[in-house]
């Protein structure tokens, strides 16, 4: 349970409510950083909108690289929450378990790719973990990339900060997505 307690009955804004049913129907359940925007519902919109534009099919970003992304930044920022989701559905996007493991090592680890050391390094840069982007880090991202998709990149990380600073200020605890979907426990750092 999080810092913040919202009860089963909690009067959500009406126009979130079908939303939040069918969310609930094809989940089970509300996931408690859902129960938490919702209260505030037009923060919880746009956060949900921002979402559906950054995992489109069309992203310049493979599905597995932006779930290694969101991992990697759940575990920069404490976010028990992000690292279960993240690291779920990125085994569900064909990272290897092998992989997530060595996330936090990644720049040492033969089972990244170059482009994939580049966009993990520079989301780094973004959390703000003391390292700088420099112009080769740029020149990388460009070669991989192109420039929309090292916007998307920033987008990204900016994206997936929110969310895990949201939800490590709260409180909020993993829930289990990657031990139920994958019967393997998400790294935690």
């Amino acid at each position: 349970m999080s810092f913040v307690d919202t009860p089963e009955n909690y009067r959500y804004a009406w126009y979130l409510r079908p939303v939040l049913a069918l969310m609930r129907r094809r989940l089970r359940v509300l996931p408690e950083p859902v129960r938490l925007w919702a209260r505030l519902p037009l923060a919880f919109v746009g956060f949900q909108l921002m979402n559906l534009a950054l995992e489109r099919k069309s992203s310049p970003l493979s599905g597995a690289l932006r779930a290694l992304i969101r991992t990697r930044i759940a575990q920069l920022n404490s976010c028990h929450f992000c690292i279960d989701l993240n690291a779920s559905h990125a085994i569900d996007r064909g990272v290897s378990p092998e992989q997530l493991h060595d996330l936090i090592g990644f720049r040492d680890s033969p089972r990244f790719s170059e482009a994939e050391r580049a966009a993990l390094a520079y989301v780094e840069a973004i959390t703000g973990t003391g390292i700088e982007i420099d112009q080769d880090l740029i020149d990388r991202l460009r070669q991989a990339f192109g420039d929309d998709g090292i916007v998307e990149l920033a987008a990204l990380a900016a994206h997936q900060n929110l969310s895990a600073k949201f939800n490590a200020a709260l409180g909020v605890p993993a829930q289990g997505f990657c031990m139920t979907a994958h019967g393997i426990a998400a790294p935690d750092r």
